[in-house]
């Protein structure tokens, strides 16, 4: 179910399924390293910290570039030094797999740290 989920693609959901169980959503962390399981289990969150404001811009930006390419887009909250991104799937006011497979794609990303 989670093997390699970075290598996975975000395939487009329509609603009309149910979220992810807080169980199951725990089973994904393991391959998200840092993220958060917030919200009883309906969203995830990392903070990402950067020496200057020109860095966590820059991170944004390929965090935009990856979600547009995956189809699948986080919330962000950047400022000076750090970016936060949250993910879940709103259709179904929960998460979903898309959002563990753009976290991890965003763990992998050259500037994460």
């Amino acid at each position: 179910m989670i093997e390699n989920i970075a290598k996975k693609t975000c395939t487009p959901c329509r609603g009309g399924i149910p979220p992810l169980t807080r169980d199951e959503a725990a089973g994904y962390l393991s391959q998200t390293p840092g993220w958060g399981l917030l919200d009883d289990g309906h969203l995830i969150r990392r903070k990402f910290k950067f020496d200057d404001f020109q860095q966590a811009l820059a991170f944004v930006d390929e965090v935009g570039r990856l979600a547009e390419e995956e189809g699948h887009h986080p919330d962000i909250c950047f400022g000076w030094g750090y970016a936060e991104v949250s993910l879940q799937t709103h259709k179904i006011k929960g998460l979903h797999e898309n959002d563990f497979i753009l976290a991890a794609k965003i763990n992998h990303l050259p500037r994460a740290s």
